[in-house]
């Protein structure tokens, strides 16, 4: 049996291959469209797992129309049978109810005892709730804050665009605890633009209003009623518990103890009130396993209260939950629609490997000792000159139940760093009781500058703890209860950084192993056998841009305009249009209903009859008005013929369409004209890159990319090919991420060339890889089989100082034969019909735009690599 989030993957997968399809709301077509770049396909922004997320997402919202979780099983599942193995419920407790499915839904509601036996308690909370509420579960490190702030950016573009549409107009974030709430903070920094299309986003950028609520502040800062406001609070700063409140929140209003209580509640109030007043609301929830998964119980009775106050006094659309932890002692939420898991996570790369790499240790507390000595040499040995691409050292974390335990212990760690050569001042405590100063160097510990490696943690460092530079962790002595301690702090060294290939080390006692692999099969179904055997199916990496002031390439495009032909001239002559019985207006014949209220106050009660009576009409200065500035033409020109037509009279409503028509085939004028013009291509774009500091300080311009795994070894960095290139020839970014092993052997073997023959050339760029519009305008378009049209950037330029450039494009022999007949049907004025020969096809006419100043030539690849031969043009070119 498929589970929920299966059926949904399923589902909206066709949906994607159909392109989206949204009558009613077709811009959401554009929006998810807009995700991933139209040429290569690659992902502007949201990772694959967000933007299957927001595919899902959107296709309940707009395809399944937000249905509440249990009419969404019923959908899916519509065999009695099958919906009750779906929810999870087993056959005896179905059978308890004599198969009666309305009966079991009322046990499950009603009977505690019920459900306490067949553990049903998460379904029971999921089928309870009176609004649609949905769990989107993505392992630690998939960006759940910002698939967030995706949501509610597809969702505000979405209703700026259909403002009588269903679509969410404000959002409350709800973040439980300070540490998590600090890291929500990242909603402010998303790149909105990367997720909405230029114009959608503009709009959307114009209208968001982000608050945080403070500390100390009774009232949150938005206006009541408003729309747009996106609102981030922690669970205790709007509960509707007067308990939740602070002394530090009452300020003011406390004039004496006695006032206290009637404080707290007020400004709980007063907060929960100004949410409930904002429309079109729906409500986020960040980490939810903190009210669903591991703390259900009283948590999330309080935070469900709080959520089932604004559904009854404002209209909540709909509850959205992000966590990493979909399971409750190994019962699957039920509201889970699409799940994302942790190897699904190491596959893609987004998180580091950890196979064979869990080391497990049988000791007692008496060889806590030996057990530490061996994990800090074990960690120093492989990892001690280990950086991430920042310069940031890699780090150990040593997890401590109790403070007593630390200090007893720390003596140890220090001794062994002492023996192994390292300055124990590299240790770093963080604990309740630790010092700003130890605070503070926590917080900069991905700073490369940073000299700690080693962190020894008490209630510290485990969820919301982002340090992609901790390698490993390690749990330092049993613990006598868990709580999912040991998986938070166990995973804490699994976030990735692009550019890391090392994996990362997790030290245990074998009874905390044990307590890993339970808490793993509760929280994510998976075990440590599943992660010791997960491998990395796609890795990430930084590219560097090297050189920043490439000159443009200056060549001749074709452009085509649309110009209107001269009609100052051009008299208008309009016919009055004739009634016909498609214009007679038609009615049915109705009754007085006999009812003494009725939202329905008119009943028909026979055939359709023809009734007389006055059809809409605009007076004649209306019309011309309207008419007019549709077709951009004299005003007292169209108000003549109206008045010529129409006397003073009015004009039918039923004409206008008719008389539209009839001017826009009159003043349809136009000369469609192409001209060749000489533009600027910028081969780079720093602005489009990320800046940041390099290890020495200086400004660096750099990119996120992504690539499969079996494309490693096609990964070549200017060091790399530094030897065989003395005249630092090409690598105007570093390292070039070649597609296909063609590629590279014709870049090896131009490059050596052009060493040999360095005196003509200025240099040579590989195009191939970097296609992206915000860091190049090299690209050339054409029209797609969809009918609409597309970028295509190829591989490689190489630019003589005399001006003159070739344009190399490497290809699979395969399409050789379709391309050249593509090529010769261009020739002769034909349709042209394969992908491979449109992109060939607007290559040539650049070359033909500019005869003498860039050639165009095809190499198709039989194999592995390039033949000498087939380089041998490109070689005369430089030798020209």
């Amino acid at each position: 049996m498929e589970h929920l989030y299966q059926k949904l993957s399923s589902l909206s997968a066709q949906w994607r291959v159909e392109g989206y399809p949204c009558p009613d709301y077709p811009a959401i077509a554009e929006i998810l469209e807009w995700a991933k770049d139209a040429e290569t396909g690659s992902l502007r922004y949201l990772r694959t797992a967000q933007l299957r997320a927001l595919e899902i997402y959107c296709y309940l919202r707009l395809i399944r129309r937000t249905p509440h979780i249990l009419n969404l099983y019923k959908e899916l599942y519509p065999k009695k049978a099958d919906l009750v193995e779906a929810l999870g419920i087993s056959d005896e407790a179905f059978k308890r109810v004599d198969y009666d499915l309305d009966g079991l839904l009322e046990k499950i509601n009603e009977d505690d005892d019920f459900v306490g036996e067949f553990r049903l308690e998460a379904l029971r909370e999921s089928l309870s709730l009176e609004y649609p509420s949905y769990i989107l579960a993505l392992a630690m490190g998939a960006g759940k804050t910002v698939l967030i702030g995706a949501v509610i950016a597809t969702e505000f573009a979405m209703a700026l665009e259909y403002p009588e549409g269903p679509f969410v107009q404000n959002a409350l974030v709800f973040a439980p605890g300070k540490t998590i709430i600090e890291a929500l903070r990242e909603l402010a920094e998303v790149p909105y633009s990367k997720i909405l299309p230029p114009r959608l986003h503009r709009s959307f950028a114009a209208s968001i209003k982000l608050t945080f609520t403070r500390d100390g502040e009774k009232h949150i800062p938005v206006m009541p009623g408003s729309s747009f406001n996106v609102v981030v609070t922690n669970t205790e700063k709007i509960r509707i518990q007067k308990e939740s409140i602070r002394k530090s929140d009452i300020g003011a209003l406390i004039a004496s103890s006695a006032r206290e209580d009637e404080a707290r509640a007020e400004i709980a109030n007063l907060r929960l009130q100004k949410i409930a007043s904002l429309p079109h609301l729906a409500v986020f929830s960040d980490e939810a396993h903190h009210t669903y998964g591991q703390s259900l119980g009283e948590e999330l009775k309080k935070v469900r209260k709080t959520v089932d106050y604004l559904a009854a006094n404002t209209n909540v659309i709909c509850v959205v939950n992000t966590t990493g932890t979909p399971y409750f002692k190994k019962q699957p939420l039920r509201d889970v629609v699409i799940w994302y898991g942790l190897s699904e996570g190491i596959r893609d790369g987004i998180l580091k490997e950890v196979a064979g790499n869990i080391q497990s240790f049988s000791f007692d507390k008496k060889q806590a000792d030996q057990f530490l000595g061996h994990v800090v040499a074990d960690f120093f040995k492989d990892y001690r000159n280990v950086n991430l691409p920042n310069g940031a050292q890699a780090k150990l974390a040593v997890y401590f139940p109790q403070t007593d335990d630390l200090e007893e212990l720390r003596p140890i760690v220090e001794a062994k760093l002492t023996e192994l050569g390292l300055s124990a001042a590299i240790c770093l405590r963080n604990t309740n009781e630790s010092s700003k100063g130890e605070v503070d160097a926590f917080n900069r510990l991905n700073d490369p500058a940073s000299p700690h490696r080693v962190i020894l943690l008490v209630n510290k460092g485990t969820e919301g703890w982002n340090c992609p530079s901790l390698f490993s962790c390690a749990l330092a002595r049993r613990l006598k209860s868990s709580n999912n301690f040991v998986l938070q702090a166990a995973s804490r060294c699994l976030r990735q950084v692009p550019g890391n290939g090392r994996k990362a080390r997790i030290y245990l006692s074998i009874d905390n192993q044990n307590t890993l692999d339970k808490e793993l099969q509760e929280t994510y179904g998976e075990t440590i056998a599943d992660l010791n055997k997960t491998q990395s199916r796609s890795l990430a990496r930084t590219i560097v841009l090297r050189k920043i002031d490439i000159p443009p390439l200056v060549i001749k495009q074709s452009r085509r305009t649309v110009v209107r032909k001269d009609s100052a001239g051009t008299r208008l002559s309009l016919v009055k249009p004739t009634a016909t019985s498609a214009t007679a207006l038609k009615k049915a014949v109705f009754e007085i209903g006999p009812q003494s209220a009725s939202r329905h106050v008119l009943r028909q009660v026979g055939d359709t009859v023809e009734i007389k009576t006055a059809p809409d009409a605009v007076d004649g200065y209306t019309a011309s008005v309207e008419l007019a500035s549709v077709y951009r033409i004299n005003l007292w020109t169209v108000r003549a013929e109206i008045n010529r037509l129409y006397g003073e009279g009015d004009v039918s409503a039923t004409h206008l369409t008719a008389l539209a028509a009839q001017i826009e085939e009159q003043t349809r004028n136009y000369d469609v004209c192409d001209e060749a013009v000489e533009v600027a291509l910028a081969l780079v774009k720093p602005e489009g890159f990320d800046r940041s500091k390099d290890s020495a300080g200086d400004e660096a311009y750099t990119a996120e990319i992504t690539y499969p795994v079996d494309r490693e070894r096609l990964l070549v960095s200017w060091e790399m090919m530094r030897a065989g290139n003395p005249k630092d020839f090409s690598f105007h970014y570093s390292p070039y991420n070649f597609d296909s092993s063609p590629e590279f052997s014709f870049f090896d073997q131009i490059l050596t060339h052009l060493n040999v023959q360095p005196d003509k050339v200025e240099d040579i760029y590989f195009t191939g890889a970097l296609t992206d519009p915000n860091r190049t305008d090299f690209f050339v378009e054409y029209r797609g089989d969809d009918g609409k049209w597309h970028r295509y950037t190829p591989d490689f330029v190489i630019r003589r100082k005399d001006g003159k450039c070739l344009i190399v494009e490497i290809k699979d022999a395969r399409f050789e034969a379709a391309t050249k007949e593509d090529l010769a049907r261009d020739v002769r004025g034909e349709r042209v019909v394969t992908i491979e020969g449109r992109k060939a096809v607007a290559l040539k006419r650049w070359e033909r735009l500019n005869p003498g100043r860039v050639k165009y030539e095809m190499i198709f690849a039989q194999g592995e690599s390039i033949a000498h031969d087939q380089v041998s043009d490109s070689r005369r070119f430089v030798e020209e």
